[in-house]
């Protein structure tokens, strides 16, 4: 392969992973610009994850065997399997050695190959018709963080000296592309995400909320919002400090957390101050009061606060036309500011008050007063 060949190979793979939203993006962009720039059949990125001492696939790409997933669930192999990742070469690593890639063969060793290292890989190339294959290390920050794994079918030209030279290259732009997807991870992590709680926040629930409204139009799907307010906040900081307010706020959190976990696919989110909520794409509308229902009894024994005023709404219950996520939240906090101006103990439901539901009508009233304002400083739109 000529040098021009090669350098264009490096860079359509640096600028795949550049493209990549997300994780797993970036991995089928690093196997797969692997793939085609050592004219291999078949790819694979794996993860060291030295908790569980095993090499774990993240993608599998290109003539797939039977039972190779594209993003597998479980498809891991101790590290005692394969050595080379963790023993062999890290030594050299350490010693300032630089991690090479090496080819291993449906008959044995071969350029750069490792004796006494190869033998679950040559089984496995036999047992999958593959020739050969060639295998870089992947380094992060000084540490081996996983492999890029390339093989060509049996019968093809065997890959050589200078194709692991490559793979070398092209494992360290995979790992700066890593390295840099991981970054913007985090970032986009921190972005839809309540520091204090760890739940998701207000930016993430728009998000999801828009899209699942988008769903309901097109396709039908239930969607559900559960707003609540956690009661005598401001009491506990004045009184106990907020520090033990933040506390509160925590724990209750973890509740929120907890109750979601029963309706499939729940996010649970913080959306500022005292105010929380449970958004439901799917589960049926009994499904939903019925968790909102255990929040309610949750919040009413901790130790801290006065339980929660919880309001419940959903496009399963006669609430009139959904066309906008605006409408729904509107809804669900309606019929919260109902259940905390009669101090339910229980959620109380738009849509479930009978011909003249007083949640509906005070939804779809033009707000004022102390309500009003109370939304304009959270940033919601009437």
């Amino acid at each position: 392969m000529g040098e021009d060949i090669r350098l264009a190979a490096v860079v359509a793979l640096a600028q795949g992973m550049a493209a990549a939203h997300g994780s797993r993006e970036a991995w089928r962009a690093a196997a797969a610009g692997a793939c085609r720039a050592l004219g291999g059949s078949f790819a694979a990125l794996s993860v060291w994850e030295r908790e569980l001492g095993r090499l774990r696939v993240l993608v599998n790409v290109g003539d797939r065997a039977a039972g190779e997933e594209e993003f597998p669930d479980g498809e891991a192999y101790p590290v005692h399997q394969f050595p080379e990742i963790t023993e062999f070469l890290h030594e050299r690593w350490a010693g300032g050695g630089e991690p090479n890639a090496w080819v291993e063969t449906a008959e044995g060793p071969a350029a750069g190959g490792r004796p006494g290292y190869v033998h679950q890989r040559v089984a496995a190339l036999r047992r999958r018709g593959r020739g050969s294959c060639v295998v870089a290390p992947i380094v992060l920050n000084g540490r081996a963080w996983g492999e890029l794994y390339v093989a060509r079918p049996a019968g093809a030209p065997v890959f050589g000296r200078e194709d692991a030279d490559f793979a070398t290259v092209l494992a360290a732009v995979v790992a700066a592309g890593i390295a840099q997807a991981e970054r913007l991870e985090e970032a986009r992590r921190l972005a839809f995400t309540d520091a204090l709680t760890g739940l998701a926040n207000r930016r993430a629930v728009d998000a999801r909320l828009d899209e699942a409204v988008d769903r309901h139009k097109r396709d039908g799907v239930v969607v559900s919002l559960v707003v609540c307010d956690l009661n005598g906040l401001k009491r506990v900081n004045d009184t106990r400090g907020h520090a033990v307010g933040d506390r509160l706020l925590e724990r209750f959190g973890s509740v929120l957390s907890l109750c979601g976990a029963m309706l499939p696919g729940a996010l649970a989110a913080r959306l500022g101050g005292d105010e929380f909520c449970l958004l439901a794409v799917g589960p049926s509308a009994d499904d939903v009061v019925k968790a909102a229902d255990e929040l309610c009894r949750r919040a009413g024994e901790l130790e801290l606060g006065e339980g929660v005023a919880c309001g419940v709404a959903s496009t399963a219950d006669p609430i009139g036309p959904v066309r906008s996520a605006r409408r729904l939240f509107r809804l669900a906090d309606a019929a919260q500011y109902r259940a905390k101006a009669e101090r339910a103990q229980r959620p109380v439901v738009a849509g479930r008050g009978g011909p003249d539901d007083p949640v509906v009508r005070l939804a779809d009233a033009a707000p004022t007063g102390p309500t009003a304002e109370r939304r304009k400083f959270r940033g919601r739109q009437p």
